[in-house]
């Protein structure tokens, strides 16, 4: 198994130019490097931290039609992608799993910093249902 380790500095609050980023680097790590998985880092979607802008219910809906379009254009390779996903007013700290189209499962961040630069709390919740992340 070929792993591709996207680490890109994807700015807060661009989320059309990550996804864009996002989905360059997907085609690249599968095209010209022939990687079966590419991992993404925490947040990608919308940049890290967000910070207040979580508060915005607009932009975790386009942060939720973002994960939507990148898996829509995910073919021959095994996509991780971090994300803010909101569950009505609840958000997590969510990392998808995406092959072939679709978003296979979603896993929910359960250790939130909350020290010295973090504040991860403040925003995001544990999900208390979480199960091991199998895909």
């Amino acid at each position: 198994m070929r792993i591709a380790l996207a680490q890109y500095d994807f700015p807060v609050g661009d989320i059309t130019g990550n996804v864009r980023r996002i989905q360059t680097l997907i085609e690249q790590a599968r095209d010209a490097h022939g990687a079966d998985l590419i991992v993404f880092p925490e947040l990608c979607v919308s940049g890290y931290s967000p910070e207040d802008l979580l508060f915005r219910p607009q932009f975790l809906a386009e942060c939720d039609t973002a994960v939507r379009a990148i898996a829509h254009s995910t073919q021959g390779i095994v996509a991780v992608v971090g994300w803010p996903e909101a569950a009505g007013s609840v958000v997590y700290n969510a990392a998808s799993v995406i092959r072939d189209g679709r978003i296979e499962t979603t896993y929910r961040k359960r250790d939130l910093p909350n020290h010295a630069v973090f504040d991860e709390r403040r925003y995001f919740e544990t999900d208390p249902d979480g199960g091991v992340c199998v895909s």
